[in-house]
């Protein structure tokens, strides 16, 4: 599903360069759960814009589904990540005064769905992704933060997308809800959606199958897992 070869991102500022990457080389299949996890400036938010379709390497290459992504138009790139990418933020993105079912429906807002498909998918995100429906037509600044969180997965999922990425999804949250939230991810890994995973805590990044290591802008080791050794 996701191929990279020899990824570098390079930064200039004047006559001073920044190298955030310096030849990053993984596979990523189908169905997988991978954590890539790192300390601050270790290159992993660069990466994970790259893996996002929110920025270009400097060089080498990166296939989705078989695409070569550093060579789409920006706006192949937005449909790409419409159709392709779902994802989970750290400060959830939500909009406050707006209902969690009108949250959900946000990205099909320019499509030919109608309004009455909308909502049924909606509803059917939500409830995937283990959100209560009784608290459907709550505003979103009436949640708590797990429960915002549950809404920004469903609202991942509307477009039915090839993978999830996640960018640090428990940075916000208290360890309870922590565990609760990626015990979800969880869930829907086991149901077949490949998660992708960006934090700097070991013990979030123990709930994947696979781990990558990232250090000052280079894979220091790729290794399968075992979760549940860490776990929050």
């Amino acid at each position: 599903m996701i191929e990279c070869k020899n990824l570098t991102k390079i930064y200039r500022n004047g006559d001073v360069e920044t190298t955030a990457l310096g030849g990053v080389s993984f596979t990523i299949d189908k169905g997988e759960f991978v954590s890539i996890i790192g300390p601050s400036g270790s290159g992993k938010s660069t990466l994970m814009h790259i893996l996002g379709a929110l920025d270009n390497p400097t060089s080498g290459q990166y296939h989705l589904d078989g695409r070569e992504v550093s060579h789409l138009s920006d706006d192949e790139l937005s449909e790409l990540r419409k159709n392709k990418i779902g994802f989970v933020f750290q400060s959830f993105n939500l909009l406050p005064r707006t209902t969690v079912l009108r949250n959900v429906m946000l990205p099909l807002l320019y499509s030919d769905i109608s309004g009455k498909d909308r909502e049924k998918r909606a509803r059917e995100c939500l409830k995937y992704a283990g959100m209560e429906e009784n608290k459907f037509y709550n505003l979103s600044n009436q949640l708590s933060g797990g429960q915002m969180q549950r809404v920004a997965i469903a609202r991942s999922l509307i477009n039915n997308p090839s993978i999830i990425l996640a960018d640090e999804p428990t940075g916000n949250l208290d360890t309870k809800t922590s565990k609760i939230v990626m015990e979800a991810l969880r869930e829907l890994n086991q149901k077949g959606h490949t998660i992708i995973l960006i934090t700097h805590e070991m013990d979030v990044a123990d709930y994947a199958n696979r781990i990558i290591y990232v250090r000052d802008g280079v894979i220091e080791k790729d290794a399968l897992n075992k979760p549940g050794d860490n776990n929050i």
